[in-house]
């Protein structure tokens, strides 16, 4: 009689903490993060999720200006407080804030490790986002037609999922620097290297996207957006911490926080996050999955920490989402303010000689302290109230052209208003801006090659 050997015990579970969730995030969340993950220990990441819809079109412009430059801007003050710690605890760390330069990001990340006399880490550079090139214009005209041909395109990256990531991780990386990468594939790629999931495991994929979503928004699912006081109160706010995810084998997690941080991790912060940004709660297309939470259970299992379970997967769809960011002209913006007695009278009449005057743009008028998201662009209420009598009142008018000279002449007229009247307007502030237009569309799956290079080789 022969004796089968009994099945390996399933890898012990992974945390993963979040320590930014856009470009311009707080740089001090990180530290307790990693205080966090050092005091529980076990294999354990750190993410920074940076990137938003443009934010790489304004990395792509700052790297025009300088080759060494378009990752990133506060990557230094976020990682550097923590990078000692998380290397010396075998803290693995993931992020997109490469940006539109993951090769310049990783380098700046080992002059830093140098700088701080630190051994020298095994960092991964991943590419293939960028589909900007000649070779697959084609492939963007027959998607987006050819209002393309008179775009001036600034930049066209491809929503990429976690295999790159996985695969780097297991090379043996122990930081990652990506560019667009969809926001939840920084958790999937480490819960794919670590419990060694197949990569059609629709199910596990599922689970681990819907564990990204939750922590990729930061403070966001720990009570930051969820806050509104008097209806739901969150406690000290000023404090707020940021989300750790415990993923196990079968793909369920568990959400907390920092430990000694404010904020608050409910059932209630864990639906609004998890409802967050999704179309179709049972199909939210991702690179690596389609997951649905149509059957997912929420559960407060203990003060600041709620388990998810239930997330189902499906297979991945054959297309990647693709952002083309084009030049799109110019943002001119004026402000005023008129107080006391009329305020808002005078205010109005102020925008109407502006329109007047500018009768070649097309204005956005808002009264600031009276109504502004809820009126129209003419400054009036939907509801068509009658003008109220408003005595501290920011007048902003705001207009788009493709001329920049005709732009500039709005900031001009806001100005003259100081003398040219209606009386006690101060406070005059201008501000003119290169605009970039977004155009989405998908590209087949099989057109955009993926992967990963170490910094030693590049």
């Amino acid at each position: 009689m022969s004796l089968q050997s009994a099945p390996p015990p399933p890898p012990p579970p992974l945390s993963i903490g979040c320590a930014a969730g856009f470009s311009g995030d707080r740089v001090d969340a990180a530290s307790a993060v990693v205080d966090t993950l050092v005091a529980r220990g076990g294999p354990a990441f750190l993410i920074f999720e940076t990137l938003a819809e443009r934010t790489l079109a304004l990395a792509q412009l700052r790297r025009r200006a300088d080759p060494e430059a378009g990752y990133e801007p506060l990557l230094d003050a976020m990682l550097r407080p923590v990078l000692a710690r998380c290397l010396a605890h075998g803290i693995r760390i993931v992020s997109n804030f490469g940006a539109a330069n993951p090769p310049a990001a990783a380098r700046l990340i080992q002059r830093m490790a140098a700088e701080l006399g630190l051994a020298t880490p095994r960092i991964a550079v991943v590419w293939g986002d960028d589909v900007s090139g000649p070779a697959l214009r084609p492939a963007l005209r027959a998607e987006l037609g050819a209002v393309l041909d008179d775009l001036a395109v600034v930049s066209a990256n491809a929503y990429i999922g976690a295999e790159p990531i996985a695969d780097a991780l297991n090379a043996g990386a122990q930081i990652v620097v990506c560019g667009r990468v969809a926001d939840p594939s920084l958790a999937v790629g480490p819960a794919l290297a670590h419990f060694g999931w197949a990569r059609d495991d629709w199910a596990r994929l599922g689970a681990a996207t819907m564990a990204g979503h939750l922590l990729e928004c930061g403070g966001q699912v720990c009570g930051g957006y969820f806050a509104d006081p008097g209806f739901k109160d969150v406690p000290d706010l000023a404090s707020l911490g940021y989300p750790i995810a415990t993923l196990y084998a079968d793909g369920h997690c568990s959400i907390a926080k920092a430990d000694g941080t404010g904020g608050m991790v409910t059932t209630a912060t864990v639906k609004e996050q998890l409802l967050y940004e999704l179309h179709d709660p049972a199909a939210y297309l991702t690179p690596d999955v389609v997951a649905d939470i149509g059957a997912a259970r929420v559960e407060q299992i203990a003060a600041n920490q709620v388990a998810l379970h239930g997330v189902r997967g499906h297979a991945r769809p054959d297309t990647l989402k693709v952002n083309v960011c084009h030049e799109g002209g110019w943002l001119a913006e004026g402000e005023i303010s008129y107080a006391g007695p009329r305020a808002e009278g005078r205010a109005r009449l102020a925008a109407e000689v502006l329109r007047q005057r500018l009768p070649q743009l097309e204005l956005r008028v808002d009264l600031i302290g009276v109504l502004s998201v809820l009126a129209d662009d003419a400054g009036r209420l939907q509801a068509g109230k009658p003008a109220g009598e408003a005595r501290d009142v920011r007048l902003r008018v705001a207009a788009s052209h493709a001329d920049k000279a005709q732009a500039e002449r709005l900031c001009r007229e806001v100005t003259a208003l100081y003398t040219c009247g209606p009386a006690g307007g101060g406070g005059v502030r201008t501000t003119l801006t290169a605009r970039l237009n977004t155009l989405s569309c998908l590209l087949p799956r099989s057109l955009v090659q993926t992967g990963f290079t170490m910094l030693e080789d590049l």
